[in-house]
């Protein structure tokens, strides 16, 4: 711990022994530092059982009260500390991240709230805001960011949080205030370049990437333009733009990936291709069949997320980014910056975990 961190840790206990409770807001005041790093002080120190947090502000531990009663259960070394955990959902790709998240913290004596979203706008802060006013003590946060990234003017609020939080499977450019935040996500550009590797390898020259776009596309498509360009390929012909009309439904979405990669087929020269997602991989299947495109024969097709390629009638390879692993990594380099490490004590990190490709006959 840095020697001025430990002073004002120090005056903060004085304080508060002193009066017995103190506000969060007056005694940011008179140390003269800002509510957030207080809060990242009293985080630390409540996690050790110095003192014990209340709403709007904290107090001392009485005479003979166990240390970890200030904090609730000494299950663990995280024991009493609450996580809030901010998803779009709790199923189908999240699932596996939530229950990553899970495992750590109750293998920690800490206890997980989970906060969804379904991807409505504002959403994310509300149920940010939500968990906060129930006790957590840190967030793990995954942002309704179209492109995995914020636009311009775009969820700055998570870098101005009163606690620890950690993005999720989110990521934000240098310069942007979230950028300075802990982070782990599925390294997907990595990912999608060892699925074109692969093919190159197999003899495919002309290799497309299809799908509809999600918060994963733009680091997918960037790893397969890389891959694309390192490897001397020749480029698939480009994915449509969006046309007039504002989004497309379901089934547009569904429709303009299967006109795309007929017409790469029979027009563009493309044998090979990288599908987002699963999912709509194995709708595809039949449908390019009746096409006149035979998979594997004409279009060798590797599926992104691997939740159930691997049960399509034809069995797809597939690139399975580390959901659980994303999950439980970030659980606990939260649950670290909460209780031993301290949320000042360290450099920040941004963790990037890499995609398995599973390969199916």
């Amino acid at each position: 711990m840095r020697p001025h961190v430990n002073q004002r840790r120090t005056r903060v206990l004085e304080l508060v022994r002193a009066r017995g409770t103190v506000r969060v807001t007056d005694l940011a005041r008179e140390l003269g530092v800002s509510p957030v790093t207080l809060r990242r002080d009293i985080e630390a120190m409540a996690a050790r059982g110095e003192i014990r947090r209340m709403h709007g502000g904290i107090g001392r531990v009485e005479p003979g009260r166990p240390a970890a009663a200030a904090t609730g259960s000494a299950a663990g070394p995280g024991g009493g500390l609450r996580v809030g955990m901010v998803v779009p959902t709790a199923d189908h790709y999240y699932a596996d991240v939530v229950r990553g998240a899970r495992e750590a913290v109750e293998a920690r004596g800490a206890r997980l709230t989970v906060g969804l979203t379904r991807y409505l706008t504002g959403e994310d802060r509300t149920q940010a805001d939500r968990l906060l006013s129930t006790g957590a003590h840190g967030l793990l946060l995954t942002p309704n960011w179209e492109t995995g990234s914020p636009g311009p003017g775009e969820g700055a609020w998570t870098a101005e949080l009163p606690v620890p939080a950690v993005l999720v499977e989110r990521w934000a450019p240098p310069g942007h205030p979230a950028a300075g935040l802990d982070r782990v996500a599925s390294d997907h550009a990595h990912g999608a370049a060892g699925a074109v590797r692969h093919l190159a390898g197999l003899g495919h020259r002309r290799i497309a990437l299809a799908g509809r776009d999600t918060p994963a596309t733009a680091r997918l498509r960037a790893g397969y333009e890389a891959a694309v360009t390192a490897l001397g390929l020749e480029p698939a012909p480009p994915w449509p733009p969006a046309g007039p009309g504002g989004p497309l439904s379901e089934a547009g979405l569904f429709a303009r990936t299967l006109e795309y990669l007929c017409g790469a087929v029979a027009a563009g020269g493309v044998t090979a291709a990288l599908v987002h997602s699963d999912t709509d991989a194995i709708m595809l299947l039949p449908r390019l069949q009746a096409r006149g495109v035979r998979v594997p024969e004409d279009l060798t097709v590797i599926a992104y997320d691997d939740e159930v390629a691997g049960l399509a009638g034809v069995p797809l390879s597939a690139v399975a980014p580390p959901k659980h692993e994303v999950g439980r990594r970030a659980a606990d380099l939260l649950l670290d910056r909460l209780t031993t490490a301290g949320p000042e004590t360290g450099p920040r990190q941004h963790v990037g975990l890499l995609p398995r490709l599973t390969i199916r006959s």
